[in-house]
C-alpha cells in the first residue's frame, strides 16, 4: 500500500480524497494555485505545493508541475479527482512512465472511452445497446440532413469530443438539423479543437441513468447498482439519487451486466461510470463512459456501504477486489443536492465573494467509514470566511442524505436544506427546495426535460410556494417576542418609557413595490426560560418550543409537537428592523409591530427604486473579457453588449432595448463587482 499520495485537484473532491487517505493511514500532498493558497484542501493535507497562477490552464492543468510536485514530495501515487486531468490519457500515461501510480484507469482505457465515436463502436462490439445513429464523423451539413432523415426525427447532433452541454443540439426537422450541425461544429472546434460531429436518434421522455462499475487489475469487474441523474439544468446535473425510482430489477440487472461487459472489453481498472439514456418503456442505450470518479459517487456509497475512493486506491496498489457481485448491497435510498454558488432568482448567474457565513447542517454520517449509515453528509471544500473564486466551477458543497426509503430521504433532504445557512454569496438552495417539493419529483414522474418544462422561463420566488405562510408569520412573532423579553430586562431604562411587552401584534409581510400583507396575531403563554410560546392567528394556533438562542441563524424546534428547522435573522439590506424567515425554500421579510405601529406603517408612501435603464450594470462579479460596442454606437434590443467570465463560464450581456451608447465605463480585462457600471446610454 502507498504511504503518500498527491491529489491533483482542489475543492470538495480534494478534501474527500484526503478524508479517506487519512482513515487508511496514508499521508497526502495537496497542490494549489494562487487563488487557493488558503483553501480548505490545503489546510487538511499533510503537505502542499504551489503550482501556478489562478486560471486552471496555468496551474491544475499543467501536468509537468503536478508530476514535479509528486517527485519532490515523494508521493508514490496521484489521485486526479474529477475534472481537470482526470480523463487525460496523456497524463495517465505520463504517470505510468514516471513510475507514479495513477489512481484511476489505465491510459488505454481512458483513450478507448474518451472518444464518443470510438466508444460507441466498442460498445457495439461488446453487445451493449447503442442508440440508432451514424457513428462516423459527418463531412458537412447537407450530409447531416440526409442522415437525420434516414434515422428519423427527432435526432441528437453531438460533438465527438463534447462535454458539459457544449456541441449538442436536438433537431426535429431538416432546418434544425442544418443549423444545428453548423452550430455544433463551431462550438466543438472552439471548445475542444475537434470538430467531428455524429448523429443519433433522440430518445423521447429520456431518463439519464448511470451504472457505477469497479474493476481491478486481476480481471474482476462488478457493478454497484445505478444512479438516477435525470434532474438536469442545461445538461448539468442538479439532483442525483440511488437507486432510480423508475427502473425495474430486471432492467437494473441488464444494464449492470452490459456495463460490466463494456468495462471488461477495455480491461478497465478502478472506479468508472457507464451512462445510459433510458426511454419511457425502459429501453436503454449506451451514452458514454466516464473514466473517473463521478461527482455523485456518495449516493452509491450510501446504499452499498463501500468507500469508492478507498477502493480506487486499493486497486491502484494492485489489490484484488475483496467482494464479488453477489456481495453488493442495495440498502435504503440516498439523494444528493449540488449546492452551487449561483443566484437562481437572477437566471442562475454565478455568485463569487467571501462566505460571511457557512453553516452546513450537522453531519450524522461521515464519508470515509460510516457512509452506509442513514443520516446526513456534507462534502465541501470551503469554510466560513473563505473566498469563492471566480476561476473554477460554481459547486461549493454536496449535501447527501440517506434514508430507509425514498420518501424518508426526500423529507431528510428538505430538512437538511432548511438548516444549511450560507451568507455573503447567493446559492441555489431555494431552487433545490422547490424541486424537492414538486409533485412530479415526489412521485418520481420526471425525465431529463423536467427543469426545462417546469422552469423554462426562469425561477421566481412564487415558484417556491409554502404550504402554510402563517407558520412563517408565527415563527417571526415567536422570535420577536423573545427579543422583546430580552429588551425589557435591560437595566437603566427611563421611568415611564420602559420597553413594554404586549400580547397583540401585527406582522407586516413585506412585498414588492409596497404590496405588503398585514397579519394580526396574539402571542400568549410565553416563557423565555423554557423558550416556549403560543401564537394565535385567526383560528390557527402555533405552539412553539425551541432551544435556539437569539444569535442563532438556524433554529431547530417543535411547532404543535412536530419538529422543524428554519432560518431566522434580524435585519435585511432594505429594512434593518425586519426579521427574515426562511423555510422550505420560501423567504419572507417580516416586520412585527404593535397595532398602532402597523396602522402608521400602512400610511407610509412607497419609495420607488431609482431608474437604472440608462446603464448596463454587471450582474455578477467576474472578468470583463469583451466590450462589443463603442460610444456613439446605435444598438438594438437583443444585440450583444459585453461578455463577463466567471466560474469557467462566459456570460453574454444583451441590450434589453434600442438605444445609443454614450459612454463605456469599464475596459476589457477589468475585474467587476456586482452592479459596477459597464456602459451608459443616452
Amino acid at each position: 500500500m502507498f504511504s503518500k499520495i498527491l491529489i491533483a485537484n482542489r475543492g470538495e473532491i480534494a478534501c474527500r480524497v484526503i478524508a479517506t487517505a487519512r482513515t487508511m493511514g496514508i499521508q497526502t500532498v495537496a497542490v494549489y494555485s494562487d487563488a487557493d493558497k488558503d483553501a480548505r484542501h490545503v489546510k487538511l493535507a499533510d503537505e502542499a505545493v504551489h503550482i501556478g497562477a489562478a486560471p486552471s490552464r496555468e496551474s491544475y492543468l499543467l501536468a509537468d508541475r503536478i508530476i514535479d510536485a509528486a517527485r519532490k514530495t515523494g508521493a508514490q501515487a496521484i489521485h486526479p479527482g474529477y475534472g481537470f486531468l482526470s480523463e487525460n490519457e496523456a497524463f495517465a500515461k505520463r504517470c505510468e512512465d514516471e513510475g507514479i501510480a495513477f489512481i484511476g484507469p489505465k491510459a488505454h482505457s481512458i483513450a478507448a472511452m474518451g472518444d464518443k465515436i470510438a466508444s460507441k463502436k466498442l460498445a457495439n462490439e461488446a453487445k451493449v445497446n447503442t442508440i440508432p445513429g451514424y457513428n462516423d464523423a459527418i463531412e458537412n451539413a447537407e450530409k447531416a440532413v440526409g442522415i437525420a432523415q434516414g434515422i428519423g426525427y427527432p435526432v441528437m447532433i453531438k460533438a465527438s469530443a463534447g462535454g458539459g452541454g457544449k456541441g449538442l443540439r436536438v433537431a426535429y426537422n431538416d432546418k434544425e438539423a442544418l443549423e444545428g450541425f453548423t452550430a455544433c461544429q463551431n462550438e466543438a472546434r472552439n471548445s475542444f479543437g475537434d470538430d467531428r460531429i455524429f448523429i443519433e436518434k433522440f430518445v423521447q421522455e429520456p431518463r439519464h441513468i448511470e451504472i457505477q462499475i469497479l474493476g481491478d487489475s486481476h480481471g474482476n469487474v462488478v457493478y454497484l447498482n445505478e444512479r438516477e441523474c435525470s434532474i438536469q439544468r442545461r445538461h448539468q446535473k442538479v439532483i442525483e439519487e440511488a437507486p432510480s425510482p423508475f427502473i425495474s430489477d430486471a432492467t437494473r440487472k441488464a444494464m449492470g451486466e452490459q456495463a460490466v461487459a463494456l468495462a471488461k472489453a477495455v480491461q478497465y481498472q478502478s472506479a468508472g461510470t457507464v451512462e445510459f439514456v433510458v426511454g419511457k418503456e425502459q429501453d436503454f442505450y449506451f451514452l458514454e463512459m466516464n473514466t473517473r470518479l463521478q461527482v455523485e459517487h456518495p449516493v452509491t456509497e450510501c446504499i452499498t456501504g463501500l468507500d469508492l475512493v478507498e477502493q480506487m486506491i486499493r486497486v491502484a496498489a494492485g489489490e484484488k477486489l475483496s467482494f464479488s457481485q453477489a456481495d453488493v448491497k442495495r440498502d435504503g435510498w440516498a439523494i444528493e443536492c449540488r449546492i452551487n454558488a449561483e443566484d437562481p432568482f437572477r437566471n442562475f448567474l454565478p455568485s463569487t465573494g467571501r462566505l460571511v457565513r457557512f453553516e452546513p447542517p450537522k453531519q450524522t454520517m461521515w464519508q470515509a467509514d460510516t457512509a452506509h449509515l442513514q443520516g446526513v453528509r456534507v462534502d465541501t471544500g470551503v469554510y466560513e470566511g473563505g473566498e469563492i473564486p471566480m476561476y473554477y466551477d460554481s459547486m461549493i458543497a454536496k449535501l447527501i442524505v440517506h434514508g430507509k426509503d425514498r420518501n424518508e430521504a426526500i423529507a431528510k433532504m428538505r430538512e437538511a436544506l432548511n438548516g444549511f445557512a450560507i451568507r455573503g454569496i447567493s446559492s441555489n438552495i431555494p431552487f433545490q427546495a422547490a424541486l424537492l417539493a414538486h409533485p412530479k419529483f415526489v412521485s418520481g414522474q420526471f425525465n431529463t426535460g423536467f427543469i426545462a418544462e417546469h422552469y423554462g422561463h426562469g425561477f421566481h420566488a412564487e415558484d417556491v410556494p409554502h404550504e402554510d405562510t402563517d407558520f412563517l408569520v408565527a415563527l417571526a412573532m415567536f422570535r420577536n417576542r423573545r427579543y422583546r423579553a430580552r429588551a425589557s430586562t435591560i437595566s437603566g431604562q427611563m421611568l415611564g418609557h420602559q420597553v413594554r411587552v404586549g400580547h397583540s401584534y401585527t406582522a407586516v409581510v413585506l412585498g414588492a413595490e409596497g404590496q405588503h400583507r398585514f397579519v394580526s396575531a396574539e402571542v400568549t403563554d410565553f416563557d423565555d426560560e423554557a423558550r416556549v410560546c403560543k401564537v394565535s392567528i385567526g383560528d390557527k394556533v402555533y405552539q412553539f418550543s425551541s432551544e435556539a438562542v437569539l444569535r442563532d441563524v438556524v433554529t431547530h424546534g417543535t411547532c404543535n409537537g412536530q419538529p422543524f428547522t428554519a432560518q431566522i435573522e434580524r435585519g435585511t439590506a432594505k429594512n434593518p428592523l425586519a426579521l427574515r424567515v426562511i423555510h422550505n425554500g420560501t423567504q419572507r421579510d417580516i416586520l412585527v409591530l404593535s397595532e398602532r405601529g402597523a396602522a402608521l406603517y400602512q400610511l407610509m408612501p412607497y419609495k420607488a427604486p431609482p431608474d437604472l435603464s440608462k446603464f448596463l450594470l454587471s450582474p455578477m462579479p467576474g472578468l470583463l473579457v469583451d466590450v462589443a460596442v463603442q460610444p456613439g454606437q446605435k444598438v438594438q434590443a437583443g444585440e450583444k453588449l459585453a461578455v463577463i467570465e466567471a466560474m469557467k463560464m462566459e456570460n453574454i450581456l444583451f441590450a434589453t432595448q434600442d438605444g445609443i451608447v454614450s459612454k463605456v465605463s469599464a475596459a476589457k480585462g477589468n475585474s467587476l463587482a456586482v452592479d459596477d457600471i459597464i456602459l451608459e446610454f443616452e
